[in-house]
């Protein structure tokens, strides 16, 4: 036992916390400011835009009032992928939109980013 090294009470570098002083500093509980993810954004207004133009694209083939029917044939598959690219664009769109404005429960934090 005696070959142990003891520190001493006076040698410690510790000290007493104040009864004021509860250990927390109030910027520790700020949150800082999202990071806007400009590129999902762009993505976004993308999928949007190409969606809107095949489901567009899609309903002239369908109703065949500007687009000959000898192009039928292809009318559901540009449908589906209108619709499959229209979808997320317009939910991130959305989510954009509603972070930009403020609105309570929606953040920048909601939309996925690439980095």
């Amino acid at each position: 036992m005696s070959s142990r090294n003891h520190v001493s009470v006076t040698t410690a570098k510790y000290y007493k916390l104040t009864k004021e002083d509860d250990g927390f500093v109030d910027l520790q509980f700020t949150k800082p400011l999202p990071k806007i993810p400009w590129k999902a954004i762009l993505l976004a207004v993308a999928l949007f835009t190409v969606g809107s133009v095949l489901l567009v694209i899609g309903a002239l083939l369908l109703s065949g009032t500007w687009i000959d029917q000898k192009y039928a044939d292809r009318t559901w598959p540009v449908l589906i992928l209108g619709l499959i690219v229209f979808i997320p664009g317009a939910y991130h769109v959305r989510l954009a939109c509603y972070a930009y404005q403020g609105y309570k429960g929606y953040s920048y934090e909601d939309i996925p980013d690439f980095d």
